[in-house]
């Protein structure tokens, strides 16, 4: 499943002019995205970091330059250049090395400290076609499975794939886009499923064309995933549309993102000529996306500028939209589009149905649900109203909520609660009282809420003897930092069914004397009321009550006299305590069930008869 990792979208139309004002001069005035520590892995997960840091994953310098080999170039696999890239970057992914024989020149070596501006991520159809026209080195796959460098680009009237080197003549060298029957991503053809070459390269940098009337495969392998993933885009585009598509088309999806992004700017040029300084761009842009470096962003539009010859501190419309579409666009979101969209740049309801129904996994999609997501999350007004939802929107949906791995339906409790309660795993806190490890943690009473909140139904409570009759609680080595028994059932009384209804389990571990017990006995129900649930088992039912039945009360688990005693206070043996102390000792656990190691308490009888239907004992075995 796609799915996006950890944030979550703002629902709103993101600064759009349509239902905006002006913002002040500083101010970001961008709500779109908030971060949110979440779950996930079975829908699309993007981490919203990664889209902050913008894809400077996996770069490394190469004759001091710097390269990015987390998503394909524009310019940056030129002939030019790619015999630089053969010694600078080291092994490549796939182990492609440039035949030495036949390197093209090595341009002379700068030193830079940023990315240069012709570097620039592919985010538009017509950048794909371009980092093709630019053309890229890849390994071409033969029958006999052995592998040949050459270097493959699209002829500038889209006719034509090429590849050079090549003993044969360039006219045998070129394979005609109209003759391609299939682009299968993957080692999808025998060739690539032999056995010499299946361990040689992974699968995301392995593609084949299918050209012919035979069916002939023409089998590639990149250097990045990203590198294939532009490829097969491209072709497939071609394939559909042709190449007169990209011209007709191209203008008017463009303007769907650019006109949008255009308006803001528009917006924040308060003196209307054309110009905004850097602060205020750079803000803007980061409004657009929380988490993303204002360094990068003013890096950006500095290389910008630097590559049109223009200085000062200002931002004219098209640096500030062509900084927006490279800082702002994540490849791996742009791919997963336009491989729904049937490679068009944005998505109408029907490819918003597919999308939703075989990748999210969603049943019952219908057309109305696919239209509200679009007027839920695309910024753009034009969008809204043509049904578009744009390489933006389709981010905000993809790191919105409704695309979080959590099934929302599972924030109700969606289990059958009508079973005996010892059907069910309780979700359980141990020393609750501790902020920190069993011998160095010290107690505090926001252990309690934080257990609460969390929805555990079952707390353990350890108390001690305390001054002026008064008992404690603490655990372990915890003695300085007490708290009283009474402020810490005052605490589960407020927050026991915060978080949910059903029965809460307070088990209590008793070290008192008996007259701090009777204290305890008279803090329960005084404190407790009504929560506290005392009524006996009903000696006709084979079972405990279900969760359903036990809403809203609080249950003691506890040592409980036996029914033969009749006084006001008896013995029983703390077979737990017996049992962790032996095993300090060493003892053999055999001794202990015999009796050794078990120690005698006394209770009271107020406190006993608050148990009713969880008994403490020890277990014998699993």
């Amino acid at each position: 499943m796609a799915g996006l990792h950890a944030s979550e979208a703002v629902s709103g139309h993101f600064l759009d002019p349509a239902i905006s004002s002006a913002p002040a001069q500083g101010a970001t005035n961008a709500a779109g995205i908030t971060g949110d520590a979440a779950a996930a892995a079975a829908r699309t997960y993007l981490d919203v970091s990664a889209a902050a840091q913008s894809y400077v994953v996996g770069g490394l310098y190469t004759n001091g330059r710097y390269r990015d080999h987390s998503s394909p170039r524009i310019g940056s696999g030129s002939r030019d250049n790619s015999a630089e890239r053969s010694q600078g970057a080291g092994n490549p992914p796939c182990g492609i090395m440039k035949d030495g024989s036949k390197q093209k020149p090595v341009r002379k070596k700068t030193v830079s400290f940023s990315s240069m501006p012709s570097d620039r991520k592919i985010n538009s159809t017509a950048a794909c076609m371009a980092f093709m026209m630019k053309g890229c080195e890849m390994k071409k796959v033969r029958s006999n499975s052995r592998m040949y460098n050459r270097y493959f680009l699209l002829d500038p009237d889209m006719h034509w794939l090429r590849w050079e080197p090549s003993k044969k003549d360039s006219e045998k060298a070129k394979l005609e886009i109209k003759s391609i029957k299939e682009v299968r991503l993957g080692k999808k053809t025998p060739v690539l499923r032999s056995n010499g070459l299946s361990d040689q390269f992974p699968d995301e940098c392995a593609f084949s064309i299918i050209y012919g009337d035979n069916y002939e495969s023409l089998d590639l392998v990149a250097s990045t995933p990203d590198v294939v993933s532009t490829w097969v885009m491209g072709l497939r585009y071609l394939v559909s549309y042709g190449r007169h598509t990209v011209d007709m088309v191209e203008p008017c999806q463009q303007s769907l993102r650019t006109s949008w992004i255009g308006s803001v700017f528009e917006l924040a040029d308060v003196e209307k000529d054309g110009h905004i300084d850097l602060f205020r761009a750079t803000q803007i842009i980061k409004g657009l996306n929380p988490g993303m470096k204002e360094s990068r962003i003013e890096l950006k539009f500095k290389e910008l500028q630097k590559a049109k010859d223009q200085h000062g501190e200002t931002i004219n419309m098209d640096s500030f939209v062509e900084a927006y579409c490279e800082l702002c666009t994540r490849p791996e979101i742009f791919f997963l589009l336009v491989q729904f969209s049937s490679n068009k740049e944005y998505l109408d309801s029907k490819d918003l149905m597919l999308f939703v129904d075989v990748e999210q996994g969603v049943e019952g999609v219908t057309e109305e649900m696919c239209k509200d997501i679009v007027q839920k999350f695309e910024p753009s007004t034009e969008g809204r109203e043509r049904g578009y939802l744009s390489i933006d929107g389709f981010t905000n949906y993809l790191l919105s909520s409704e695309c979080h791995i959590f099934d929302p339906q599972h924030k109700r409790v969606c289990q059958d609660m009508t079973q005996p309660l010892s059907h069910y795993y309780i979700n359980s806190s141990h020393n609750a009282s501790l902020l920190d490890d069993h011998f160095w943690g010290s107690s505090d009473i926001s252990s309690y809420i934080r257990a609460l909140r969390m929805g555990c139904r079952s707390v353990e409570i350890v108390v001690w003897d305390g001054h002026d009759s008064e008992p404690v609680v603490y655990i372990g080595s915890s003695v300085a930092s007490q708290l009283a028994f009474s402020k810490v059932l005052d605490i589960i009384n407020q927050y026991a069914f915060e978080s949910s209804e059903y029965p809460l389990i307070l088990c209590l571990v008793t070290h008192c004397c008996i007259l701090q017990q009777r204290v305890m006995a008279q803090h329960l129900k005084k404190i407790l009321g009504d929560k506290l649930y005392t009524e006996s088992p009903n000696k006709e039912e084979n079972y405990l009550p279900s969760p359903e039945k036990l809403k809203g009360k609080i249950l003691l688990k506890s040592k409980k006299l036996p029914p033969s005693c009749t006084d006001a206070e008896g013995d029983v043996t703390d077979e737990e305590e017996g049992l962790e102390m032996s095993r300090r000792v060493g003892a053999d656990d055999k001794d202990h069930l015999n009796g050794l190691g078990c120690k005698k308490i006394r209770l009271c009888r107020e406190l006993s008869d608050l148990v009713s239907l969880c008994k403490s004992g020890a277990v014998q075995g699993l």
